[in-house]
């Protein structure tokens, strides 16, 4: 029997001995009167608190004993005496193991040490844990065990858990900004018939009462802009979309994105509400702009400035700076040419601006570390954005790239039913069964002006908090079966 297995049967037996006695940890019930940080928080000598909580520390003193409890707010020592709680209850706290959860209920006192401490009156098992927790409590160095099993992760590592909660905060302070601005909240369909909104390779599903083929959707967009034909001028989602595409650290199978639509805006529009909602994302949740990143031994290996207003910069500038500054001018044929010499793999670039495309996610986009807007994409990238006036080849766009990636993109709407239908005829090929022919309709009764926008939430996190892997930042990332 290896060391584990052992640990198993040793708890498995304390449980048969407290069942035996009498006490079944898993039937007892227990109401905290607050959290064990909270009561730290609020220290007062003798104040009575009802504390619970995971055991994570135990110091056998023989006749009286330590214990660590550890909530979602914090830990909190307790202090154990026979003569307290009785010899029978207190050959109960022998029964005890790291990782079991209890309530106790008491005075706050501080040790000689200073340690804030509750002088347990009585106590109830809640929980027994009939697996030893992770050996190191300090950080699981098993990447595989980190995301597989997250709430071992979570156990181990208080950083972890710490960066969990910042992501939830960060959603709420999104939806706090937006909320105060007007904009109106709603949930649209994840199964669609006809997936649209992106270029990508859908996950596709069955419905049995219906008899028909759905898809799991790749973007959110087409129907919030049924909502503005409706008559919602400003509206958002927060909610997953799913891609059947590669895992890499920047990309998950199943991922969050934030999209927002307002009516009578454009992409300008659009710009200076990223810049202040991430500014107070950033104050919010981080107290700084000045974000940092830092290596695994905790050296600072660069700060990000989200202090408004970010670099504007157009697309064909950037190409031109990586690419030569004549790219534009040599012709197709000569453009691929350089784009191999220059390292970039063209296997999935048939068409010129997808060779062009394929330079500025190789050399562009990485070297984007301070927030940058890149606008005036060319037309054939983005097909439901409006053209711009001052120049047809492009469209009224941007992408804001941050830390080496991009972050959103956001648009000024396409807006003309007749123009929309073109382009994206155009690129289905020709496939009339890939064009979503109720959102063409809705279009046809009139949409306003608007301008809208994607943010991935997952990356926006690993800027934010300073990961390097989307993985880090997602509890239950997709991982390969075992």
């Amino acid at each position: 029997m290896d060391e584990t297995h052992a640990l198993i049967e040793q708890r498995r037996q304390k449980l048969a001995a407290l069942r035996a006695r009498g006490i079944d940890p898993f039937a007892n019930k227990f109401t905290p009167s607050e959290g064990c940080g909270e009561a730290r928080q609020r220290y007062a000598e003798g104040r009575e608190v009802a504390v619970a909580g995971r055991v994570v520390a135990h110091r056998d003193m023989g006749k009286s004993q330590f214990l660590v409890l550890q909530d979602q707010s914090g830990r909190l020592q307790a202090y154990v005496q026979q003569q307290a709680v009785g010899a029978e209850s207190f050959d109960v706290i022998k029964h005890l193991d790291l990782g079991d959860f209890m309530g106790a209920r008491g005075p706050l006192f501080t040790t000689r040490t200073g340690e804030v401490t509750v002088k347990v009156q009585s106590f109830t098992l809640l929980a027994k844990a009939l697996r030893p927790p992770p050996a190191k409590w300090h950080g699981l160095e098993d990447v595989e065990i980190r995301y597989r099993q997250r709430y071992l992760d979570l156990m181990a590592d208080e950083r972890v858990r710490d960066l969990f909660f910042k992501r939830s905060q960060i959603v709420w302070e999104i939806r706090r900004f937006l909320h105060e601005r007007g904009y109106i909240e709603v949930e649209t369909p994840m199964m669609q018939s006809i997936p649209g909104g992106a270029a990508a390779q859908p996950f596709v599903t069955w419905h049995n009462a219906l008899g028909v083929q759905f898809h799991l959707r790749i973007a959110i967009e087409l129907y919030l802009k049924r909502l503005l034909v409706g008559g919602m001028d400003r509206v958002f989602e927060i909610g997953r979309n799913f891609r059947n595409e590669g895992l890499s650290r920047r990309h998950n199978p199943e991922f969050t994105m934030l999209e927002v639509y307002q009516a009578y805006g454009d992409y300008a529009s659009m710009m200076e509400l990223l810049e202040g909602m991430l500014a107070h994302v950033a104050r919010a949740v981080l107290g700084t702009l000045a974000v940092e990143h830092r290596d695994p031994e905790g050296k600072i290996v660069r700060t990000i400035d989200l202090t408004p207003p970010w670099r504007r910069v157009r697309y064909r500038d950037l190409v031109r700076e990586a690419a030569g500054a004549d790219w534009f001018e040599i012709g197709a044929p000569a453009r691929r040419d350089r784009a191999l010499g220059l390292g970039i793999d063209l296997a999935a670039a048939e068409e010129d601006f997808e060779v062009t495309g394929a330079v500025f996610e190789k050399l562009v986009e990485p070297a984007l570390i301070q927030p940058t807007l890149v606008t005036h994409l060319p037309f054939e990238l983005t097909p439901l954005a409006k053209r711009s006036l001052e120049d047809p080849t492009t469209v009224e766009v941007f992408e804001c790239c941050i830390n080496g990636q991009e972050i959103a993109p956001a648009y000024t709407e396409q807006n003309d039913p007749i123009e929309q239908r073109d382009r994206l005829e155009h690129q289905a090929g020709g496939e009339r069964q890939k064009l979503d022919e109720d959102f063409l309709v809705a279009l046809e009764h009139g949409m306003p002006p608007a301008g809208g926008m994607g943010i991935g939430i997952d990356r926006l996190c690993m800027m934010l908090l300073g990961q390097p892997n989307i993985r880090d930042v997602i509890l239950f990332p997709q991982m390969k079966p075992r």
